[in-house]
């Protein structure tokens, strides 16, 4: 069965990003976005269970937006406000062909690289 995973890689600190908001939307169109479930990483920098799994993943558009603002500020990082970087929004597209569909994020303050893995 087909799943979507996310894990969050801190690379100012060397390891997992611990308590990260992640959000999961649906995107009818590019402007119409609605939040499928709203979740934290854990002490692996994953998410606990997929955010979706099997027949609730469906070919179409998401986003995922992941609070590295917070984070960072909870973490003790110094930085002037607004932050240059709050929220990262990640759009990607799923077609069912594939059976897992994990989302990889490594962030800094200032930056972030994603990619799919799997």
């Amino acid at each position: 069965m087909p799943d979507l995973t996310t894990h969050v890689l801190d690379v100012v600190a060397g390891r997992p990003a611990i308590g990260v908001a992640v959000k999961l939307y649906w995107l009818a169109t590019p402007d119409d976005a609605s939040l499928i479930l709203s979740t934290r990483t854990n002490a692996l920098g994953r998410c606990s269970e997929p955010m979706l799994k099997g027949h609730k993943l469906a070919p179409g558009k998401y986003r995922m937006t992941f609070g590295i603002g917070e984070y960072f500020r909870k973490s003790g990082f110094m930085f002037q406000e607004p932050a240059f970087l709050d929220t990262v929004p990640i759009e990607f597209g799923i077609d069912i062909s594939e059976s897992r569909y994990h989302i990889a994020l490594l962030i800094s303050p200032f930056g972030y690289l994603t990619f799919r893995d799997g």
